[in-house]
């Protein structure tokens, strides 16, 4: 028995001893390669294992592996995954990350409905901003466009509106005509393709990253984007615990505070994220521009099995802001540069027509199915739950009082003026009160997109796909504020009594938006719904080697549109309209060869029938069935694109040409008529030609503790030919058949966006953890808005019109970043400045007036990750 006991322990020594030989204990220190400073939070593993470990605050790490020699990989989202072998105890010292440009390592479902380049060989004319500057210079006080300022072609306006009113443009088209992206799903509006940014104000804090795809893109949807595809990828489940707490302060009392937390994956597969935050402030720049809002992200992600990936995401931005419009510039000198016409005091606090309030909740089930090595499916279902609206004055715009002494609106006289009109029951009516009304825009909205992808021997790839939405829209207006009055008398529907009287309020609230709004007989001025229903189907073939690739790419969709008038107001109004059907289509191809491992050429072209939005379809939306005379055809879109990409271990250059011709386009224009009244005048067959060349580098010397980037377009775009127009009233829904007939706009510029424009940027690291940033813009060639007034006159004077070219301008931003620790945990400090020297400038203007540029702002935050 003595004997039997030595010899086990014998073996079991032997055994300890073998395995202790067998293992190998790895260290290394993990450094960002653009910030020169550890990288806290990066994934160690061991390969072929689930053996692995995560660095500390200071970038450290100690591997004990299973086996003696193999390899680690080393991952963090944004960055290049890093592969390096070892044979017996190994320290590495330094460990350089370098930024990934792909998206591969922040896409974690839905890679094949989210439309990246990169999932395409044949280049396009794209630019990447990683969710890690727009979370240091954008997550504040600064528009989610602004992150995408410092890209070829692309020219961010009206930032003084209020928070979230910005608008963007891409190679001249704004936002109605590029198509944007969230997660695969579009958010351009079903309606008109107008994007509302405020809708999306958590995008910087929920934003992996950003794509913008200039021209043809590579978006396989049957959608035909006249500008370009933004692809905006958001964060989903995380697989890693831990979470950050961000508190952040800046001009004009802007406050927000930001808490994230994700518990990883357990055993069983699953994982939950949730981002919340609150943000405030008692103006942007402008007066009258107050704001406020919350943002919250919810996220499930579970892995059965090595084949399948599920992920539910839920996320949300309810905010209400005060808006501030255009004016004449004879105001801002009169006045001050913040001047806002549409605000004022009440009660001796800040009071304003114009306030926008909205809750869109949007969610999404992504289903990734791996079925084996050569063919993968990707399917998202989506729907989004849109409440919310803007308010605006209703009744006698006599009783409009300003002050002389500041222009401003004097909301305690209107009170007693609508007092004093009242009868014995406190009621007036519209030539003689004056309340707040709200233009109510609810809607639902459900899609499903689902792509096959298929790799078929070496060289081949295919994809086919299907897109489908239902939308329906309800609009209508409601009393938000009596001002002073116990009710408002309004006979504007001709099956009411003349002394119909409304005294129900609803407020402009996006969290009360959501179950209290007016039922029908509290509805004034319009009342409908419009249902929209989409079904497209997409396929691509590439074919691609080493040294070439080509493919070819197809969408066809269909599209019905219907309104649903539920009273008669000045028009054929009531009931169901006719449905139309609109069947639109896309064809793209393209080539591209490399000369050799660091140079590259590529040409892409494209053809687009897009149909018309419904707004273009209805000779009046909000007042009737009738339909558009003659009937509004699909627009008609060719672009053509070049370009070369040149890349080494310190510097990129890409170069590309581009020309898009769009025919039988739609406009319409907003003017302002007699009595403050506001009119539309709409042109139905214009042409523009958009064309140009744009560049952008990239240079990072010295291990990347220095990085030079810069940008330039230089573009020429025009109208062409001439357009029928008509002029309606948009407050009685009356035609003014005098103001009718042909415009010529053959060589007219087209407005609001610069057509040459230059940018550079830099980041220094000064010491470790201390950085600092600087982006410079220069903006020419920016001309007004076509004034439709006086491009009327001239063709009836028989002129052609010509458009104004407005000042030149130059901006300057600039950022610190400091990063320390508080016990083994990361703390970040940032500090932003935007216009750095207070450059006073115009940067977009409409036939209502002139938008002045935001001055001198900032914001700076504390960052703490556990």
């Amino acid at each position: 028995m003595k004997k039997t006991t030595q010899l086990f322990f014998i073996a079991a020594l032997f055994l300890c001893s073998a395995v202790t030989f067998a293992q190998s204990t790895i260290k290394g220190i993990i450094i960002d390669a653009e910030m020169n400073s550890p990288l806290p939070g990066a994934n160690v593993l061991e390969k072929g294992t689930t053996n692995g470990v995560i660095t500390d605050f200071e970038g450290n790490f100690t591997l004990t592996t299973k086996a003696s020699s193999g390899e680690i990989v080393i991952s963090y989202v944004g960055f290049a995954t890093k592969v390096l072998k070892f044979n017996g105890d190994t320290d590495f010292g330094r460990i350089i990350l370098n930024l990934d440009n792909s998206l591969e390592e922040v896409i974690v479902v839905g890679t094949g409905v989210i439309d990246i380049a990169e999932a395409r060989k044949t280049p396009v004319a794209v630019s990447t901003i990683k969710g890690k500057d727009i979370q240091l210079k954008i997550a504040g006080n600064v528009e989610f466009t602004e992150s995408m300022k410092n890209t070829p072609s692309i020219y961010v306006s009206n930032q003084a509106g209020g928070f979230g009113d910005s608008q963007l443009f891409l190679r001249g088209f704004n936002d109605t005509n590029t198509a944007f992206l969230l997660n695969g799903q579009p958010i351009n509006s079903v309606e008109d393709g107008r994007l509302f940014w405020s809708n999306w104000a958590g995008m910087a804090d929920v934003a992996n990253a950003v794509q913008v795809q200039r021209g043809l893109g590579s978006s396989k949807l049957a959608i035909s984007s006249v500008g370009g595809t933004v692809n905006i990828v958001s964060k989903t489940t995380e697989q890693r615990q831990g979470g950050f707490v961000r508190f952040m302060g800046g001009n004009d009392s802007f406050m927000k505070a930001t808490l994230s937390y994700n518990t990883g994956v357990n055993d069983k597969g699953w994982a939950f994220s949730v981002l919340v935050d609150h943000w405030q402030a008692h103006r942007k720049y402008s007066f009258g521009t107050a704001g406020q809002g919350q943002n919250y992200l919810f996220s499930v992600g579970y892995k059965p099995d090595e084949k399948n990936t599920f992920n539910f995401l839920i996320t949300g931005a309810p905010q209400w802001h005060d808006q501030n419009f255009s004016t004449d510039i004879e105001d801002y000198e009169l006045y001050s540069d913040k001047y806002n016409p549409n605000t004022g005091f009440r009660d001796g606090e800040r009071f304003t027509e114009r306030r926008n309030y909205y809750h869109k909740p949007v969610a999404n089930l992504n289903w990734d199915f791996d079925i084996n090595e050569k063919l993968d499916l990707s399917t998202v279902l989506y729907a989004s739950w849109g409440r919310g609206g803007g308010t605006g004055m209703l009744g006698s715009s006599g009783n409009r009082v300003r002050l002389e002494s500041n222009g401003e609106i004097d909301f305690d006289q209107i009170v007693q003026n609508n007092i004093a009109a009242a009868d014995s029951n406190g009621f007036a009516g519209f030539s003689d009160g004056f309340v707040r009304r709200s233009s109510v825009n609810n809607h639902n909205w459900y899609g499903l997109l689902s792509n096959l992808n298929i790799e078929s021997g070496e060289n081949w790839t295919f994809n086919v796909g299907f897109d489908g939405r239902l939308y329906k829209g309800d609009h209508w207006r409601q009393i938000n504020d009596l001002m002073g009055l116990n009710g408002f008398v309004d006979n504007f529907r001709t099956d009411r009594p003349d002394d119909y009287v409304f005294t129900e309020t609803f407020e402009a609230n996006p969290w009360s938006a959501l179950f209290d709004f007016a039922d029908e007989d509290q509805r004034t001025q319009f009342d409908y719904s419009e249902n929209i229903n989409y079904i497209g189907g997409f396929g691509q073939a590439e074919y691609a080697t080493e040294k070439f690739s080509v493919f070819v790419q197809g969408a066809l969709s269909t599209q019905s549109f219907q309104r649903t008038g539920r009273f008669v107001g000045t028009g054929n109004g009531l009931g169901k309209s006719e449905k139309v059907n609109k069947v639109g289509y896309q064809v793209k191809g393209g080539a591209s060869y490399n000369l050799d491992e660091s140079h590259s050429v590529f040409a892409n072209v494209g053809t687009f029938s897009r149909q018309p939005f419904l707004d273009n379809i209805f000779r009046d939306i909000r007042n009737s069935n009738d339909l558009v005379e003659p009937e509004i055809d699909n627009e008609e879109i060719v672009g053509l694109e070049a370009g070369y990409r040149f890349k080494n271990d310190v510097f990129r250059l890409n170069v590309d040409v581009y020309r898009t011709e769009w025919g039988n386009r739609f406009l319409s224009f907003g003017t302002e008529l007699e009595n403050e009244e506001f009119g539309i005048y709409r042109f139905t067959d214009v042409t523009q030609v958009h064309q140009g060349v744009e560049f952008d580098f990239e240079y990072r010397p010295l291990g990347g503790k220095f990085s030079l980037r810069g940008y330039g377009s230089l573009g020429n775009w025009k109208y062409e030919g001439t357009t029928p127009f008509t002029l309606q009233n948009d407050d009685t829904g009356e035609f003014l058949d005098d103001e009718a007939g042909e415009v010529n706009l053959t060589d007219v510029k087209v407005g609001n966006a610069p057509q040459t424009s230059f940018g550079v940027g830099f980041v220094l690291d000064i010491t470790q953890g201390l950085s600092v940033d600087m982006d410079y813009n220069i903006y020419t060639d920016l001309y007004e808005f076509v004034d439709v007034e006086e491009a009327v006159a001239d063709a009836l004077a028989g002129r052609v019109y010509e458009s104004q070219k407005l000042p030149a301008y130059t901006l300057a931003d600039a950022g610190l970043t400091y990063r320390f620790s508080l016990g083994d945990n990361p703390l970040t400090f940032r500090a932003n400045v935007n216009n750095l020297f207070n450059t006073a400038y115009i940067n977009q203007t409409d036939n209502f007036g002139t938008f002045l540029g935001i001055g001198r702002t900032f914001n700076a935050s504390l960052r703490y990750n556990f």
